[in-house]
């Protein structure tokens, strides 16, 4: 059985959320993401990992566009923040940035998620 795990874009206005993983969890630049916990739903834990690693209380909006990659399985979603609001990261990151769509995507390291965020409207 693969993994499951969610990724969530973050939007604000016409920026995204990108995150740097510590060096201790690898060190590259990603999106908000993480584990679905047993008995939870893809969007319970999309919702969970984006309190958990930014602070952010706020609805997700599926994607669909799953994707997988090594043997992961990926649920997508959404979350739109407010216009003032700043991330409070968690001990998996040590860096955030807020950037227009095309210098997001070129940021991350894994090419699923940049060919996501490429593909958003």
């Amino acid at each position: 059985m693969r993994t499951q795990e969610v990724l969530i874009v973050v939007r604000r206005a016409d920026e995204f959320l990108v995150v740097h993983r510590s060096p201790e969890n690898d060190g590259y630049w990603h999106q908000i993401a993480g584990g679905v916990e047993e008995g939870e739903t893809f969007a319970e834990a999309a919702v969970r990992e984006l309190r958990e690693e930014t602070g952010l209380e706020a609805p997700v909006e599926a994607l669909d566009a799953p994707f997988v990659y090594e043997a992961v399985h990926v649920e997508t979603f959404v979350a739109e923040a407010p216009a003032d609001w700043e991330p409070t990261l968690d001990w998996e990151h040590d860096d955030h940035r807020w950037l227009p769509r095309d210098e997001a995507a070129e940021l991350l390291y894994w090419p699923e998620p940049a060919a996501l965020l490429r593909s958003l409207p």
